[in-house]
């Protein structure tokens, strides 16, 4: 993928995450709560992984 695929990608797993995290919450989820944070992680390697590309390519 290119950077820009994966720095899109990476922010819409991070807020998905984000609001799954909070609906958990909300609703006592234990389950959807921790599916955002897996979500909201898998989001910010993501963000990462563009970072580093981009990086690399100077």
């Amino acid at each position: 993928m290119s950077e820009l695929t994966d720095r899109a990608k990476g922010i819409l797993d991070e807020t998905v995450g984000k609001a799954k995290r909070a609906i958990g919450d909300a609703t006592d989820n234990p389950k959807l709560k921790a599916e955002g944070d897996i979500q909201e992680a898998k989001g910010d390697a993501e963000k990462l992984k563009a970072k580093t590309e981009a990086a690399l390519k100077g």
